[in-house]
């Protein structure tokens, strides 16, 4: 498998990892929230040697070694991330490669700038978090409220493996041990008395003080003209949710391949492979 070859973009502000030959075409590659490039540290070796292709992987900014950003971290702010990173890779059409919260923003960005988008490959994900219209006040409350209270550290651990069982415990979606411990081990900074902390912003936890509305999310959906891949977990986070049911009706050019795993199957050693080759088969398809 091809070792992973850091990179830096946007002038310093965005950190990523590629996998394959310079020359070879280029997929991005998009994390979910509070996770990181590490996320395809598994998927992407297979799909470099299979596809002969290259993957660069971003972490979003607030993410990873990305720096930090003030404001809020909307979702449609990481569209400027992602053709930030196009842009300076010199990819006027690009693949995109994403995972949960990456979907959303691949979604977004395939809605509002079609010209840009040439296919996507969603991993159990599809367009955006929302709220009903009739709660925005509420919404708009608990971001605001939030913003202003004080900032607390960033979680600080004493090893490595103390801060992997504290992200197995915590997750917001189940995750193992062995599926963890790429997204944690990137996410740390090793301070001169061995602890570790997390590089995460703490503020990425924060409430979203505006959220697109049901009908907007599926609007943006219904624009999408690339051809679209979505992976689900028989154990992730969409399944036959109404919402997700409508997402999926929304899409004209949506492929949907439900496999074994959970939320992170793209990264689940024992579900990765499987993921791999349905993105081979589909492709083939599509030919």
């Amino acid at each position: 498998m091809s070792e992973a070859q850091p990179l830096t973009l946007a002038e310093g502000r965005l950190a990523a990892l590629a996998w394959g030959d310079e020359a070879a075409p280029t997929w991005l590659a998009l994390h979910g929230w509070l996770d990181n490039a590490a996320s395809f540290s598994r998927l992407a070796p297979m799909l470099v040697a299979r596809l002969g292709i290259r993957i660069v992987a971003l972490d979003f900014a607030g993410h990873g070694h990305s720096s930090h950003r003030e404001g809020d971290y909307a979702l449609w702010d990481y569209c400027h991330d992602l053709l930030d990173a196009a842009d300076e890779l010199g990819l006027e059409r690009v693949p995109l490669l994403a995972h949960s919260m990456g979907a959303g923003v691949a979604c977004l960005t395939a809605a509002a700038l079609p010209e840009r988008v040439e296919r996507l490959v969603l991993i159990d994900g599809l367009g955006a978090v929302t709220t009903p219209i009739s709660e925005s006040a509420a919404q708009l409350r608990k971001g605001l409220r939030a913003a202003r209270r004080p900032r607390s550290a960033a979680p600080r651990y004493p090893e490595s493996r103390t801060a992997i069982a504290a992200r197995v415990a915590g997750g917001v979606t189940p995750i193992d041990t062995a599926t963890a411990t790429p997204l944690v081990e990137r996410n740390l900074v090793r301070e001169p008395d061995g602890h570790v902390r997390l590089r995460t912003d703490g503020r990425l936890l924060w409430p979203s003080p505006v959220r697109l509305s049901p009908e907007q999310a599926l609007a943006l959906l219904e624009a999408i003209q690339a051809p679209a891949l979505l992976i689900e977990g028989e154990g992730g986070i969409l399944g036959e949710r109404d919402m997700a049911r409508a997402a999926r009706a929304a899409v004209s050019h949506l492929a949907r391949r439900v496999l074994p795993g959970g939320h992170h199957l793209h990264l689940e050693p024992g579900s990765v492979f499987c993921v791999a080759e349905t993105i081979e088969a589909w492709l083939a398809s599509a030919e």
